[in-house]
């Protein structure tokens, strides 16, 4: 590799910036936001891959709509995945994860979704989607218009080399020309409009969907979503075995967003939805306790399907470099209806080891 773009020459004298590999190239991936260039970016064959920026939550509409917002913004459905960015390398699609690194899984199912002549007419074009659904090998659950598999969503386009989105019109049109899936988009409001976007909101959590996420009508535009008071039942009953894994606000927030949500809809409480909350709590940890008896160890079980077996076996080796041998077990991976299929488990390591001593009778200072 030649001289890198900036700033990953300083970012690796900072130790903010890291080597990687991906077959046999060598790569930059920022690990912390640095100089204004997001964690997650990529010296790629000394181009830049920007990284994809973090997007705040707001947690009152009316208010917040009011402090972030300037200019008109449009509200599309937020989707509940895992953020990847595609770009061309050498005639193939490459697919990057949010922290940089070469997603073997996404690259493989790449070509599932997206039509390779939109870089044929656009080499220098980045698309940042979302991955959704139950089999996929990163998150549990998925949306429920996703009902197996997974499905791309394109909801933002980048240039190599320059950091910053295309327009909202000219992705859209985009999108249509080439025929990528994208997430359902609302319109273009002002902040006047509160009270219509919360109108959309509340039809969505009827409906058990995620959110929204709000983008100001500009290339640099602000971004920053809100949630459903259904989403938050949701992260927490799909999070519940990992209770001691995760800080303890990541529970306390969905909680208080719940409320913040509940109030300014101004819907009350009712036993209904007590009995949901409490029952996400407490199913997750009911399975565990279960798994525990049974297997010695919690765990989470994945599957997910590619279309080339050495790209399943890519991707193990890419878990195993991020986790450990010791977290990941394999299950299968076998032929079946023109994919590999590839299950796994991935252990759930705080719990298990205190499960440990408990079932041991040790005694804990709470």
């Amino acid at each position: 590799m030649s001289t890198p773009p900036d700033p990953f020459t300083e970012a690796l004298k900072r130790g903010k910036a890291r080597r990687e590999e991906y077959r046999g190239l060598s790569y930059l991936r920022l690990t912390d936001d640095f100089r204004g260039s997001p964690k997650g970016g990529v010296a790629w064959k000394d181009v830049l891959v920007p990284g994809y920026p973090h997007i705040g939550r707001i947690f009152r509409l009316e208010q917040g709509l009011a402090q972030q917002f300037r200019r008109p913004f449009w509200v599309e459905e937020k989707v509940d995945g895992f953020n990847v960015r595609l770009f061309r390398s050498g005639g193939a699609m490459v697919a990057l994860s949010r922290g940089g690194y070469v997603c073997p899984f996404a690259t493989d199912r790449a070509p599932d979704f997206v039509d390779p002549a939109i870089f044929e007419a656009h080499p220098v074009l980045v698309l940042c989607a979302e991955l959704a659904g139950p089999d996929n090998p990163y998150t549990q659950g998925g949306p429920s218009f996703v009902p197996e598999d997974v499905a791309l969503f394109v909801f933002d386009m980048m240039r190599l080399g320059r950091p910053g989105f295309l327009g909202a019109e000219e992705r859209q049109g985009l999108c249509e020309r080439f025929g990528l899936p994208t997430p359902r988009l609302f319109g273009r409001f002002e902040v006047r409009d509160w009270r219509r976007v919360l109108g959309i909101v509340e039809a969505l959590d009827a409906d058990g969907r995620e959110g929204i996420v709000l983008k100001e009508d500009a290339p640099e535009g602000h971004r920053t979503k809100y949630v459903t008071a259904w989403s938050g039942v949701y992260d927490i009953a799909v999070r519940a075995e990992d209770t001691v894994e995760l800080p303890g606000d990541f529970f306390t927030g969905r909680i208080l967003r719940m409320v913040l949500y509940l109030d300014e809809v101004g819907r009350e409480v009712d036993a209904g939805l007590e009995r949901e909350l409490g029952r996400a709590f407490l199913d997750g940890l009911v399975r565990s306790v279960e798994r525990f008896k049974r297997d010695a160890h919690v765990y989470h079980l994945f599957r997910c399907r590619f279309r080339e077996r050495d790209n399943a076996v890519a991707f193990m080796a890419h878990l195993r470099g991020i986790l450990g041998h010791t977290h990941l077990v394999q299950r299968r991976l076998e032929a079946e209806r023109g994919y590999w299929v590839l299950e796994f488990e991935k252990e759930v390591p705080k719990l298990t080891g205190l499960l440990h001593q408990l079932f041991r009778g040790a005694s804990i200072v709470d």
